[in-house]
């Protein structure tokens, strides 16, 4: 199931794939996203993405930040901050700005770091 949820008052908003749902196609969200369920197909947000424990992305990623605990095949490019979780699984090529890799997190490819803006 798709959600977008607005906080209180006009706060944030955040759309969110819950476990369970699958999509096939290309996502763009000018928001905050949090994926539990499974994509075929490339991700666009002008905000965050997270990737919860249960998510997989078979495709390409392009955001501002990325919160990685799940599973990803395919390239990741941040324009500030990737963190990759002790349960992240990322096979692809990374383009960040800052890149934060726990312990016992999987990365199999290549890391291109800059401090120049996208």
């Amino acid at each position: 199931m798709a959600n977008t949820t607005t906080q209180g008052g006009g706060g944030p908003q955040y759309n969110s794939l819950t476990k369970g749902t699958k999509v096939t196609g290309n996502i763009t969200t000018d928001d905050d996203i949090r994926i539990d369920g499974s994509i075929e197909g490339d991700v666009i947000s002008k905000g965050k993405i997270i990737i919860g424990q249960q998510g997989v992305i078979l495709g390409n990623i392009d955001c501002l930040n990325a919160e990685i605990l799940g599973t990803i095949e395919g390239k990741v490019s941040c324009s500030e901050l990737l963190v990759l979780r002790q349960t992240a699984c990322l096979t692809g090529d990374v383009i960040t700005r800052t890149l934060i890799v726990e312990a016992n997190a999987q990365f199999n490819g290549t890391c291109q770091m800059s401090n120049e803006p996208k």
